[in-house]
């Protein structure tokens, strides 16, 4: 007979599983909606080049975060749950909020609702809605978050998803008006503005929130936890506003001022931030590996290789060419497992794991031995690690 702990696990396993299932087919429904209404008020065609255009922009912005997002890769179902928040299920409450918003500013404006919308409105609902995702993913999966990095690669994520089904309408629409245009007009105009100036213009702004998450899974502050989110949201909406009125309100020379003035280093401060941090991402794996190793979860041998990016690479490489395939992925696995109970171990000895943090130390080390038993019976997956040289 099955006890109840092991029940209380099967169920939460089921639940794990079910829950993104189901957000998925919402979220897809929402989807089929957004281009019912797309192709009803535009057509098919707009919409197929819109697409296109859409997916080169998106497709560097994706690439970026993940690669930031090496030392300890999110899962791929919550990035794709991520993505499709943003492409569907933001962007359909977004647009139900900003028409209450074009009506409320024809109101207060003289009519002018647009200007209302685009300059107020949107800002504080999009931003709101692209939070949404993160901030139910740290209530809820909290042991997702091991700091700043986290919560800069799920917001982007999130802004990606936005980013790319906003394209696509502004694409179909221009196209419609100018079709492909050049460089002066139509969609390639547009997509030198959209796709080759700002491809990461939505993802900047939600990674403020990003940021400010990230802070909150950092502390044990209480107050911390509440005030950081709150003003990376309000900084969030504070830069998609700035970058609204230069497009809608202001002239060419105030857009490019803003461009050049406060979105490029800003740009260039986040950049700057992700990778002090995802330095000291390794100094905490690898301050965590040496007594790993002493405890022996993982070879004394595997410590130097598990320490660095470059090493990790090294060794799946060698693995991947003298092994094969499979046994380079059974070593990946190994590397994520030994990464996160390295994390886990740095938020316990600081106090910030959570009441839960036994039990999910107890988890990661059963995935750690698991994963490197795995490795172990992909014949001369470690043995392969003697051959890679140490950084």
């Amino acid at each position: 007979m099955t006890d109840a702990p092991a029940r209380k696990r099967i169920e939460q396993r089921r639940w794990t599983v079910l829950l993104p299932v189901a957000a998925l087919i919402v979220l897809g429904v929402c989807g089929l909606v957004l281009l019912g209404l797309g192709t009803t008020k535009i057509g098919l065609v707009p919409i197929l080049v819109g697409a296109v255009a859409a997916l080169v922009p998106v497709a560097l912005v994706i690439s970026a975060y993940l690669w930031v997002d090496r030392w300890e890769p999110e899962p791929a179902r919550i990035l794709l749950l991520a993505f499709v928040w943003g492409a569907c299920g933001a962007t359909i409450t977004s647009l139900v909020f900003n028409q209450t918003a074009t009506v409320l500013g024809e109101l207060i404006n003289n009519g002018d609702g647009r200007t209302f919308a685009a300059v107020i409105g949107a800002p504080i609902v999009e931003e709101a809605m692209k939070a949404v995702f993160v901030v139910v993913l740290f209530l809820l999966r909290r042991d997702e978050f091991d700091g700043v990095v986290d919560g800069i690669v799920y917001a982007g994520i999130t802004a990606a998803g936005f980013a790319f089904t906003e394209n696509i309408y502004y694409f179909a629409r221009v196209f419609v008006d100018s079709g492909f245009g050049g460089l002066g007009n139509g969609v390639v105009a547009l997509f030198i503005l959209r796709g080759v100036l700002s491809p990461f213009a939505h993802p900047l702004f939600t990674s403020m929130t990003g940021i400010g998450i990230g802070l909150a899974a950092m502390t044990g502050n209480r107050t911390v936890r509440i005030v950081a989110p709150i003003l990376g949201y309000v900084a969030a909406a504070g830069l998609h506003s700035l970058w609204n009125f230069s497009t809608t309100v202001g002239t060419g020379s105030t857009f490019i001022n803003l461009y050049f003035l406060i979105m490029v280093p800003i740009f260039a401060g986040m950049v700057c931030m992700v990778i002090w941090q995802r330095r000291r991402e390794q100094r905490i794996v690898a301050g965590q590996l040496p007594a790993m190793a002493e405890h022996r979860w993982i070879a004394a041998s595997e410590v130097a290789l598990l320490a660095s990016l470059q090493g990790r690479r090294a060794w799946r490489r060698v693995v991947k060419r003298k092994v094969g395939d499979r046994a380079a992925k059974a070593v990946a696995g190994y590397q994520v497992a030994a990464t996160e109970l390295a994390f886990l171990r740095h938020r316990i000895a600081l106090g910030t794991a959570g009441a839960n943090a036994e039990t999910r130390h107890a988890v990661l080390l059963r995935t750690l031995v698991a994963r490197r038993q795995a490795a172990v019976d992909a014949p001369g997956a470690l043995h392969a690690a003697g051959g890679v040289r140490r950084s």
